[in-house]
């Protein structure tokens, strides 16, 4: 049923540039469009997913291939739902879900992600916050957001992509800011929404995880007017929540599939903990927490301190028989079946692999569904009990034997180092007044962008926009740029004329 007319343009069009008679036959195609030809998109083939590409010299995926299969994810889901009359009403009475509003929401929910991935999203969060005195800090997801509203210029008439509403909702897979939107803050509920907890370590630093900074929370709340009444304050639209499932699906499958390829990922290791819980389950459950981060190294051990963590995480979802049918399915189809045989580069191979990854990618599409009043930990899409647990162990097998590996330890200790070191060179850049006249073009327009943001009266007004504006540069870089910059400013580089001024 289509929605009325005027809740219909404010859904398009709600804090946009646009005006209400530019209707085109599917502006969220119009939207899709933006997003592939901004110079924004493009940099994501020089980001890393989880390994550097130009460090490891390997086949593996990078933020924009990453984007690409998520978007791809994205629309077979909503095109499924959208097909399903059970569906229908409840869709209608959420917002919506339509395949064009997913498919160019996920193209732009890693714009803002920094050189060298999660690690830079670390690193410069730290730096935002403890150096650089900035309390929202840094986060990918908001970046993605500043991106499309703010810092991608168009043309002189427009800032930003110049989005419909629709498209931006559908992008904050956190609608918060870090510590006072919306009132009250979902960090304060109990218990909170996925990704809306302060770490541990400084629960005064607000939001882990959360959609927008301060700058952009007016463009936030149009964004999100459209479904006031709806969905909670804190909950995410249906196409986003689309989206949020679908990364996590592509996630989980192409790392798998990546560190088979280069031969990281081997059959005994992943063998002994999964067929070791499984024999042992009955045993592993019955010791103390303590005894079992003390026999850290026994085989089975660290999947059973992911199911303790997923009970005491999700226990919404979380059940001890979907979690043992988990295992075993992964068991089935990873150790008998992808790792069993070494990838050796042959046709039959890629086949193999191109087999695995559509195999689960069905079932797991297959698997979602709708809810009206879902967990405050989830959306309103999700997967079923059974394939959300495999999920679960799926990423368990990338951070077990990938990201907790000491060699990429050691690459990523130095990709840490580069950027703080990049980020002190560039304040001092900014701080000499002899210089002013020599910045980088974009680096002075980013300055200027962000002190117009703050109030006037904003104590030490200058310096936070020179904070802001070296992050969001620092942000813009791809890996090789930001290696290529570091290294002409400590006069390492014999080369002139580089790229890593090209944003």
């Amino acid at each position: 049923m289509e929605p009325p007319a005027e809740p219909r343009a404010r859904r398009l069009f709600g804090g946009s540039a646009r005006a209400l008679g530019d209707l085109a036959a599917s502006p969220f195609r119009a939207d899709r469009d933006r997003i592939v030809a901004s110079p924004f998109f493009a940099r994501l083939n020089g980001v890393t997913q989880v390994v550097s590409p130009g460090g490891s010299g390997l086949l593996v995926h990078n933020r924009l291939t990453h984007s690409l299969k998520v978007a791809q994810v994205s629309r077979a889901i909503a095109e499924r739902l959208t097909a399903d009359d059970r569906h229908r009403d409840l869709l209608e009475k959420l917002g919506g879900c339509d395949p064009d509003v997913v498919e160019a929401a996920a193209l732009a929910h890693d714009l803002g992600h920094p050189p060298f991935g999660h690690l830079g999203e670390r690193v410069l969060d730290r730096l935002a916050r403890q150096r650089l005195g900035l309390a929202d800090g840094f986060e990918g997801n908001a970046q993605s957001y500043r991106i499309v509203t703010s810092t991608e210029i168009r043309g002189a008439a427009t800032t930003g992509l110049d989005l419909t509403a629709a498209v931006r909702a559908a992008m904050l897979k956190y609608p918060w800011t870090r510590l006072d939107h919306p009132d009250p803050h979902p960090r304060l509920l109990e218990p909170a929404p996925r990704g809306a907890a302060p770490p541990p370590d400084d629960p005064a630093s607000g939001s882990t995880k959360f959609g927008a900074y301060r700058t952009e929370v007016d463009d936030l709340r149009q964004a999100r007017e459209p479904f006031a009444g709806r969905i909670a304050d804190w909950q995410q639209t249906v196409e986003a929540s689309v989206m949020d499932t679908a990364d996590d699906i592509a996630y989980a499958i192409h790392d798998v599939e990546d560190f088979y390829r280069v031969g990281v990922l081997q059959q005994g290791a992943v063998a002994a903990e999964l067929t070791a819980w499984q024999r042992e389950s009955g045993s592993l459950r019955a010791i103390t927490g303590q005894a079992l981060t003390t026999a850290a190294r026994r085989p089975g051990s660290a999947i059973e301190r992911l199911r303790r963590q997923l009970h005491r995480k999700d226990a919404w979802v979380a059940d001890d028989d979907a979690f043992a049918a988990a295992v075993e399915h992964v068991r089935e189809e990873l150790v008998d079946g992808l790792l069993a045989v070494p990838f050796d580069g042959s046709i039959e191979a890629e086949q193999y692999v191109a087999r695995f990854s559509a195999r689960w990618t069905t079932r797991l599409v297959d698997a979602i569904r709708v809810v009206e009043a879902p967990s405050v930990r989830s959306g309103h899409v999700l997967l079923a009990p059974v394939q959300w647990h495999e999920v679960q162990v799926l990423k368990f097998v990338h951070h077990r034997f990938v990201l907790a590996r000491p060699d990429l330890a050691l690459h990523q200790r130095g990709q840490a180092r580069l950027l703080g070191t990049l980020v002190e060179a560039l304040l001092d850049w900014l701080l000499d007044p002899e210089e002013e006249s020599r910045l980088p073009r974009r680096l002075h327009d980013l300055v200027e962008l962000a002190e117009a943001e703050l109030h006037p009266r904003t104590p030490d007004r200058l310096g936070k926009a020179r904070g802001r504006a070296i992050i969001d540069f620092v942000a813009q870089l791809t890996d090789g740029q930001a290696v290529a910059m570091l290294d002409s400013l400590s006069g390492r580089s014999g080369a002139l004329w580089t790229d890593a001024f090209v944003l």
